[in-house]
């Protein structure tokens, strides 16, 4: 089957309430558990169509018509001064992983975000035991920037994260006219 990536409809609600049902995936995040198919669809509903003038995109990545991955880059907060950056989310199911959905995930992203978005920074923070996590961002032009202790209760502990960012690899020069 053919992995394609699109944007994620409220459709896809059910298939990734079912990828979040999953301790393997769920708990990978910073999610609950039993996130519902409701919740999913307000969630997907609150990002498409995106406001006027966000940056803002969710991808959902499809064999056949199932989607089997999720990734988004979201603004890190309202701050004027950090427009400049935006957060990284990414799951795959449980099944696919391994199989190159994450790749494909990421590289869309960051191109949008290197030729479309004016995105300079890219940000995301990743449990310091998923390595398999940790290789893809590295792959991909992301470097560690700092441990964050205790950082998120999982599965009745708490764990630290790795914070990780990657810069626009040909940061834009604003050209000034003399004229």
């Amino acid at each position: 089957m053919t992995l394609t990536l699109r944007r994620v409809k409220a459709a896809d609600a059910a298939a990734i309430a079912e990828q979040f049902s999953d301790p393997d995936v769920f708990g990978g995040t910073l999610q609950l558990p039993f996130a519902s198919e409701e919740m999913w669809t307000q969630r997907i509903a609150g990002m498409n169509p995106p406001a006027a003038g966000s940056n803002e995109i969710a991808l959902a990545a499809l064999l056949g018509d199932k989607p089997v991955g999720l990734a988004g880059l979201h603004p890190v907060g309202p701050s004027v001064r950090r427009r400049h950056a935006m957060g990284l989310g990414i799951t795959v199911a449980r099944a696919n992983q391994g199989q190159g959905v994450g790749q494909a995930l990421m590289t869309a992203l960051l191109d949008y975000a290197d030729n479309w978005a004016q995105v300079l920074r890219v940000e995301l923070t990743v449990y310091h035991d998923n390595q398999r996590a940790i290789r893809l961002y590295e792959r991909h032009g992301f470097a560690p920037e700092g441990r964050l202790k205790a950082y998120a209760l999982r599965n009745g502990e708490y764990v630290d994260v790795v914070t990780m960012a990657r810069l626009h690899p040909r940061q834009p020069l604003v050209q000034v006219s003399t004229a």
